[in-house]
Order: C-alpha cells, then sequence, then structure tokens
C-alpha cells in the first residue's frame, strides 16, 4: 500500500467557526508527521488534553523515513503502537559495506539478545503516519484537526494565540503551549522569523522506491565507488511489500527535476539490479544532504521538535528518531508544568539536553557526508585508501563511514541528573538510556523490563530488603510527583531469570536506580536510601528538595 493510496483524512467544521469556543488548550501541535502525531499521542498518556492542527489531510507519500531505531520502538512500544510497527516492519542488524565489486566488513549492530525491539525495523513513514493516527484516535483528549492551517501565531507571558485558515473560514485558537512540529519547511518557524544556522553540501542524492521480487538479503548494503555507478556510492534496503529503497549520490550538478524523470532514473536502476531484475517504480525524490538546527529549541510558549528544529542528512537514520526522541524528551516534562508539579524551568533542559543530542547527529552526520562525498583528489584518495586497507586491517575500519546509525545520546549534566554516590564498576550511568532485559514472572509468563516503566518516574530496586522498602512506599506516598517501584528479586513479582538485569546495569542485591519518565537514569545507589531517592526525585524535576507544588 503507497502513501498515495490512503483514504483522505476527515476535515471536521472547527467549533470556533460557529461561536463555540472551548477556551485555551493546554497544548497545541502543529504538524501531523510522526513527531507531532507521537507528541499527541504521549501528551494523551499523560492527561493532557491536545489540539493537532495540520494544513495537509493525508499521510505522507513514498516511503520518506523509513529507518526506526530500537529506541524509537521503545519508545512506539510505551505509546501502544510498537507491537504493530514490529509485526509490519521488515527486520534487520547486519550491514555490508563494498567499495567497487569488494566487501570491505560486515557489522552487526545488536550481537547481543536479550532485546524486546531489534535494532532496527524499516517501515515506511506512511505506514508510521497512519499507525499513530490510529492510536491518537483511541486515546482520550485527543483533536486531530486535518486542514487547518497555521497562518499566523502570537504569544505573551500566559500563552499563545494561532490564527488558523480552514476550508470554511479563519478562526483564533488560543493555547498555553504550542509544540511545532511540522517539518524541514516549518510555518511557524517561518512566522516567527527564525533561521537555521548549519551547513548545506554541495551534493545531490536520488532516492527511488522500487517495487520487486528479489531474494537479496534483509541486509544494509552499501557501495562506494560500485562499477555499476562509478565515482559515486549508492545504498540498497528493504521494506514492507516488495518495496526496495535505493539511494544513489549523484553530484552537486545534477538537474534534480531531469533527474527524477523516469526515463533517467530506471536505467541508473537496471545497471545496479541487472537486466534480469524485474521492477516498477513507486516513488521517486532528489534531496540535498543539509546538517542545520535552531539555535533555541525553546522560544518561551513555543517549543520546536523534529525537523522544524533540526535536519540531519539521512546516511544513519538520525532524523526521524532524534525527533521522536525530542518528544519523549519534552512531553513528561512539560505534563508536570501544566499540572503545577515543576517549574516552567525545567523546560530549559529540554533545550539543553536535546541540543547536545542534536550537535551530536548532526556532527557524525556531517563525517559521514564528508567521508561519502569527499571534495577534491586528496579526501578522496585518503577515503579509497582507508576503504581498500578495511578488509583486512580493524584500524581502517573503524574509520570507514557509511552513515553512523542512531543511537540514544548520552544527556549532558543539565542539573537533573545526580551524581553517582561511590564507585560503580560498569552499569548504566546517570544520563544514559536504559536497556531493556527479559524478566520472568511468578505465574510464569515471559515479561519485558522496559515494559514495566511507562511514561512515569520509577525507581529500579534489586533484591531490596523488606525494611528498606517499606520505608521508600512510605516516602513515596507525601511526595508530590511520586514514582512507580519496578521490584525485582527472588521473592518479588518479578525474576531476572537471566541475569540480564543485574549484568547491564550492575546493580548488587540491596541496589537501585531512578528512571526518569523518558527511560534515562536520573541516579543510581547501591544501597537504596529514602531520603537520597526523593532528593534525586526532585531534582530530576528541577524542583528544590521538600519544594511543595508550585503554580505553572
Amino acid at each position: 500500500m503507497r502513501g498515495d493510496e490512503r483514504d483522505r483524512l476527515a476535515y471536521r467544521r472547527p467549533p470556533e467557526l460557529d461561536g463555540k469556543p472551548a477556551g485555551r488548550r493546554p497544548v497545541v501541535v502543529v504538524g501531523g508527521g510522526p513527531v507531532g502525531l507521537t507528541a499527541a499521542a504521549d501528551l494523551a498518556l499523560h492527561g493532557v488534553p491536545v489540539v493537532l492542527l495540520d494544513d495537509d489531510d493525508t499521510v505522507s507519500t513514498g516511503s520518506r523515513a523509513i529507518c526506526w531505531a530500537k529506541r524509537s520502538l521503545e519508545i512506539f512500544d510505551r505509546l501502544g503502537a510498537g507491537e504493530r510497527m514490529l509485526t509490519k516492519g521488515v527486520t534487520w542488524k547486519i550491514g555490508k559495506v563494498f567499495h567497487r565489486d569488494d566487501l570491505v566488513y560486515r557489522f552487526d549492530l545488536l550481537p547481543e539478545p536479550g532485546d524486546k525491539f531489534p535494532a532496527f525495523i524499516n517501515l515506511q513513514q506512511f505506514y508510521v503516519e497512519q499507525y499513530m493516527i490510529d492510536r491518537d484516535a483511541e486515546l482520550p483528549g485527543v483533536e486531530l484537526r486535518w486542514r487547518n492551517k497555521v497562518a499566523a501565531i502570537r504569544q505573551d507571558r500566559d500563552g499563545v494565540t494561532l490564527e488558523i485558515e480552514t476550508p470554511d473560514g479563519r478562526y483564533a485558537l488560543e493555547a498555553e503551549w504550542v509544540i511545532a512540529a511540522d517539518g524541514a519547511r516549518s510555518t511557524i518557524r517561518r512566522l516567527m522569523g527564525l533561521a537555521f544556522e548549519g551547513q548545506v553540501f554541495e551534493d545531490r542524492f536520488l532516492i527511488a522506491d522500487v517495487h520487486m521480487t528479489a531474494d537479496f538479503p534483509v541486509e544494509r548494503w552499501f557501495w562506494f565507488d560500485p562499477p555499476f555507478h562509478r565515482n559515486q556510492s549508492a545504498l540498497l534496503h528493504k521494506q514492507p511489500d516488495d518495496i526496495w529503497r535505493i539511494d544513489l549520490q549523484l553530484g552537486w550538478d545534477a538537474d534534480p527535476e531531469e533527474a527524477k524523470r523516469p526515463e533517467h532514473v530506471i536505467p541508473r536502476i537496471k545497471a545496479m539490479l541487472g537486466e534480469h531484475i524485474d521492477f516498477e517504480l513507486d516513488w521517486v525524490s532528489v534531496y540535498t544532504f543539509q546538517c542545520r538546527r535552531l539555535a533555541r529549541f525553546r522560544h518561551d510558549r513555543i517549543v520546536f521538535v523534529g525537523d522544524s528544529a533540526h535536519q540531519v542528512s539521512p546516511f544513519g537514520a538520525r532524523g526521524g528518531n532524534s525527533g521522536i526522541q525530542d518528544v519523549d524528551n519534552l512531553v513528561w516534562k512539560l505534563a508536570l508544568v501544566l499540572a503545577g508539579k515543576a517549574p516552567p524551568a525545567l523546560l530549559d533542559s529540554y533545550d539543553a539536553e536535546r541540543s547536545l543530542a542534536n550537535d551530536e547527529n548532526i556532527r557524525h552526520s556531517t563525517r559521514s557526508t564528508e567521508f561519502i562525498t569527499p571534495k577534491g583528489p586528496g579526501s578522496r584518495l585518503l577515503r579509497d585508501a582507508v576503504l581498500s586497507l578495511a578488509a583486512t586491517h580493524d584500524f581502517a575500519r573503524a574509520m570507514v563511514n557509511s552513515g553512523r546509525l542512531s543511537v540514544p545520546c548520552v544527556l549532558p549534566d543539565s542539573g537533573l541528573q545526580t551524581p553517582d554516590d561511590a564507585q560503580w564498576d560498569g552499569g548504566i550511568p546517570p544520563g544514559a538510556a536504559m536497556r531493556d532485559a527479559p524478566l520472568r514472572r511468578t505465574d510464569g509468563g515471559d515479561d519485558w523490563l522496559l515494559g514495566h516503566f511507562g511514561g512515569d518516574f520509577a525507581i529500579l530496586l534489586y533484591e531490596p530488603s523488606e525494611e528498606s522498602l517499606r520505608a521508600l512506599r512510605l516516602a513515596l506516598q507525601s511526595h508530590p510527583i511520586g514514582a512507580r517501584l519496578v521490584v525485582i528479586g527472588t521473592t518479588a513479582p518479578l525474576t531476572d531469570h537471566q541475569g540480564l538485569v543485574r549484568a547491564r546495569y550492575a546493580l548488587p542485591p540491596g541496589a537501585g536506580c531512578l528512571a526518569r519518565p523518558d527511560q534515562h537514569v536520573a541516579a543510581r545507589w547501591q544501597r537504596v536510601d529514602a531520603a537520597a531517592i526523593l532528593a534525586a526525585l526532585d531534582r530530576a524535576a528541577c524542583r528544590p528538595a521538600g519544594r511543595v507544588e508550585v503554580a505553572a
């Protein structure tokens, strides 16, 4: 099923046009792509009513973003859509890099078992959008408004007012907060006069979605200077429905419109696949590498996420995955602020943490681009020498860069993490994303660790004493935010039957860690102490210790 074969999304006349305003909304999300739809679902699950606006009434055409990383799948799973995506998607973890005709090396992105989700799945963006639209429709408090185009926006210290155009006329909508998720050509960014900072690389790439039945393995294949496309690069990926993604480097001098014409695309693909392979073109586009972002992601009550905030080149799958992780970082903070349980200053940590994450993405993407598209004979000679050595020398293999693939960022010292209270031998430190692990329930059923954390603060306790567990439960009863307890032990409802929780988190008996709602470790202790945990909980929510509830 193609994105342009989907039914039109239903437009409904907004009640404001009939003089029935619902008052100021807590949050308005602008943009109905994967990032905006994910934000709407996350807000609803945090109990925050949300209106989502989009100027279109269809899911995206073509595959667009296709590679969804394990961390994004874990987020989708928390929101109730992960299993559906995993079932439909094409699972892969092996990549191969070729130089001309030679295999330079292969890599395994998830060599160790023990995770619910694979390293990556390939799934067309329109499927992700449709699944999230379906999920949003199931959740109370989500209102999706298609063919609602933002024409003007202004804000003051108390909120934001949007002027919106529809087929039936124009109306105003007030919000306490606005999440701008309206993509690389963001209307909100334009209306606010904000510009990207960064670099546009002088090269062009052709994307072709090809429908064919082929027995190529389900792997990521990347070629440098292949015989079918000399002095350029190429990429091959399988997607659902017998659709294959092909990327072909064109060079800066290529005319984008001419390059997309079937009479030019088909010979290139035949040269790559061979004359004996039958295929049909499903979607074609031409893109330019860009590594750019806004200087700040938060502008008072308007917060930018996804491509509206930052852009990277597609090799490495850092664009869509980064946008999903933006939402994962932002929504719980916004929900606490709206509930009066944290000060608005908590939202400054979104800018600090996701700026660092996206600077990391831009750095990796820039390095990939420079390796894939060397400028000048000297840099090309060096690149080709590295590729020649990589087949037999480990040091050169580490220098090959066909796109460093997306992994979750280790968060900076934004003030929310609590430093370790002792020396640790390994494990997952404060600021790092949690790692899943298999569990066994008392009824004998299998389970997964991250499924017990949800979107709340949670405390993982490993074989705690009854005394420390009782004291912690009592202390949490009076805390304004609170936290769920995930207890693992021989007498607990969950057991670490494979020992992977202890191995991955380096938790001795009696130890524990505090997980943020975005499933990053906020603090850890080798000996659980209720007072220390409550202090870390306050710190992670930007609350001074012992602070009473604050006004939003």
